[in-house]
């Protein structure tokens, strides 16, 4: 008897869709499976034998082959011990086959007949559901993340028992059973947060008001940003509370940043969805793999992981050196493109990359009053943040340490929700203006889309000019001046780039000029 089981595995972030082919016939009692199978793949039989024996299911000893369809793509990961149960039990009459179509089935079987966990259930629940799936069995513990998706009826199993009953009562009353409480997922009703959860807040930071001038910028428009000077001026401080002035997830995004934990595995079985914007603080002694992902079997690495968010390098002048240049291309890109002997492997990273860092190994340069370092050491210090890198970074700001006037003031400052507000107008205003873009900030969109919404006057091309040749700007860093004094005039609500925002935008590409030049 022949039978046929849908399953799926990932390639990165992207779900391959794997059919299980099971023939049960006569001849000499063995289990055989082809298909381009890696070793825990192989290992399946073993498990799937043993669990089928301590369920109590009793099936004849005969001549069985599996193969996994297409045969020319890797099958990775334990998640196919379930559909190859399934398509066994399918071919042996224990369930009935027709059951089984258009159903996904993923899971990794223990030798008690028990279904775990597996990671990446999201992004593949999507693809079934674009490829017409309507139904699909999955481990228990992953029935929360999948009942996220809208249009599927998602059935989680415990027990390689309970998915025969599901068969066998699917069967009996066809297509309108749902499976005790199971039903198809219709709206959520989930409420996104609209914060980073946490007490933090911008009001707690005294003085520093070009610094948090400068942190506004950097989310109202997704630039990046660098905050240079010397150990307790604040710079951390700044940072940390960055999350608290994003503007509220979409369920779109909130999906698309879930997908990313749910392939690394991240995801809480008891909060099936990332409601609010990640924000991912990285320690200098972080390897390569870990900040981009990578490994024999790459997963998504900080990078990713910060995806819609916000990814923190506090010291980033102690990072290695290589560390800190695998970050070029996703900086320009917003995605990490991974290519391994066993395949190519496509990970998101648009992401808003905020880095701290002293000036010097002491951390009091330029103070020559205070600072003992040499010529050379304050050189090879800031050397190791590269020329190209630093033309990737839109803000550059010089946090300057803090004056105790600053420090005993009584006046309020202001609050994360009041400059929140600001963001948020900022970023409707571009949303408008990049209406139909798949990007929809001005720190993202194309260069010839930027540079039809940034006609400059008479004044401001001549300023550009003389700045481009004073600065001795890039291409690169012509741009970025560009992109920030939009923002910077969406903040204030001006159609056109007036001068003063020009200025502005100058100056955060000048204080780069201090230290590196």
């Amino acid at each position: 008897m022949f039978s046929t089981v849908l399953s799926a595995s990932l390639q990165g972030m992207q779900a391959e869709f794997i059919y299980v082919e099971a023939d049960v016939g006569n001849g000499l009692p063995f289990f055989h499976m082809v298909g381009h199978l890696a070793s825990e793949v192989k290992e399946s039989a073993e498990r799937v034998r043993t669990a089928v024996k301590n369920s109590g299911i009793q099936i004849p000893p005969r001549k069985v082959v599996i193969n996994l369809s297409p045969a020319n793509v890797r099958k990775r990961g334990a998640a196919f011990d379930l559909p190859i149960a399934a398509a066994v039990l399918a071919a042996n009459g224990v369930i009935s086959q027709e059951t089984l179509v258009n159903v996904l089935i993923i899971g990794e079987l223990s030798l008690d007949g028990g279904v775990k966990k597996v990671p990446g259930i999201l992004p593949i629940l999507l693809e079934a559901k674009e490829h017409g799936c309507v139904r699909c069995m999955i481990p228990k513990e992953n029935e929360q993340e999948g009942r996220s998706i809208t249009g599927m009826e998602v059935i989680g199993v415990s027990k390689l028992t309970e998915l025969i009953e599901v068969a066998k009562k699917i069967e009996q009353e066809g297509e309108k059973i749902v499976w005790k409480n199971h039903k198809v997922s219709g709206e959520r009703n989930i409420e996104v947060e609209d914060r980073c959860q946490g007490s933090e807040d911008f009001s707690e930071i005294k003085g520093q008001t070009f610094v948090k001038r400068a942190a506004e910028i950097a989310v109202a428009g997704e630039h990046n940003l660098l905050l240079i000077g010397p150990p307790g001026s604040g710079k951390t401080m700044v940072a940390r509370r960055i999350p608290t002035i994003f503007p509220p997830l979409s369920m779109e995004e909130c999906i698309e940043i879930s997908k990313v934990y749910s392939v690394a595995g991240f995801l809480d079985e008891k909060r099936p969805l990332i409601l609010a914007r990640p924000f991912r603080a990285v320690h200098h002694t972080v390897t390569k793999a870990a900040l981009v992902g990578g490994g024999l079997h790459p997963v998504p690495g900080e990078l990713s992981l910060s995806h819609g968010g916000c990814l923190f390098l506090d010291e980033a002048a102690e990072f290695r050196k290589d560390v800190l240049e695998v970050l070029r291309e996703p900086l320009e890109e917003q995605k990490i493109h991974i290519v391994r002997n066993g395949g190519s492997y496509l990970f998101p990273a648009d992401t808003i990359v905020v880095a701290a860092m002293n000036p010097c190994p002491c951390g009091q340069f330029p103070d020559y009053n205070r600072c003992r370092c040499s010529e050379q050491e304050i050189r090879n210090y800031l050397g190791r943040i590269s020329g190209p890198l630093l033309d990737r970074i839109d803000l550059c700001v010089d946090v300057p340490k803090v004056r105790y006037e600053s420090l005993i003031q009584t006046d309020e400052e202001e609050t994360s929700d009041i400059i929140r507000a600001r963001v948020c107008a900022a970023r409707e205003i571009q949303k408008k203006r990049y209406e139909g873009q798949k990007k929809q900030t001005n720190g993202r969109v194309s260069v010839k889309t930027l540079m039809e919404h940034c006609e400059l006057d008479p004044e401001g091309k001549e300023k550009m000019k003389r700045s481009f040749e004073t600065l001795q700007l890039t291409a690169r860093s012509y741009y970025k001046v560009l992109r920030v004094a939009r923002t910077i005039a969406d903040l204030e609500g001006s159609e056109k780039i007036e001068s003063t925002h020009l200025d502005e935008a100058l100056i955060y590409r000048t204080m780069d000029q201090k230290y590196w030049r």
